[in-house]
């Protein structure tokens, strides 16, 4: 079976669309086998299935873990693999009914909250490797291109965490309006 590498780029708020295009690659006769960096997408060429994906975020360890992948094999879900922190299920989609790894709004919002808490455990450590007081003395004439790097890298640091504030309050308002 040929292997096909793809190469995109979701944020953490765009897993639904990374789900929708996991789904329309699997469409095509692309099924994911495997993620070997972020951004980086290794497919088998098959025939074309409909296959519903769901991204889930999570850090278990041992035992925790083989029972959160058990329980989502007894619902039917195969674990695709992992990156980062993120755990990928496919599903055979049997009929007009689309399975969800979720059964309520409040469960969705904390796989948002499990992003956020690792953004903001991760940038202290991120600050203090990035951060140099010697900085024009170890990069010399470098100095202002490191600097607007970390700057930028900052930027994007805090974009990602505005922007999952606003899909978890998008949701909550969605679970208010709902119950």
């Amino acid at each position: 079976m040929k292997k096909i590498r793809k190469y995109k780029w979701f944020w953490a708020w765009q897993d639904e669309k990374e789900e929708a295009w996991l789904s329309e690659m699997a469409k095509q006769g692309l099924h994911l086998e495997s993620l070997p960096f972020p951004g980086i997408y290794e497919f088998r060429k098959g025939d074309p299935g409909d296959y519903i994906y769901r991204l889930d975020f999570q850090s278990l360890q041992g035992k925790d873990r083989e029972s959160y992948l058990q329980l989502f094999d007894d619902a039917g879900w195969e674990h695709i693999g992992d990156m980062g922190g993120w755990v990928y299920f496919r599903h055979l989609v049997n009929g007009s009914e689309i399975p969800d790894i979720y059964s309520d709004l409040e469960s969705k919002i904390g796989k948002y909250q499990r992003i956020l808490v690792a953004l903001a455990i991760f940038l202290p450590i991120m600050i203090f490797l990035t951060h140099d007081s010697e900085g024009v003395t170890r990069f010399g004439s470098w100095f202002i291109i490191v600097e607007l790097l970390q700057a930028i890298l900052y930027l994007l640091w805090a974009f990602a965490m505005v922007r999952l504030f606003l899909r978890i309050n998008t949701l909550k308002k969605k679970n208010n309006e709902s119950s």
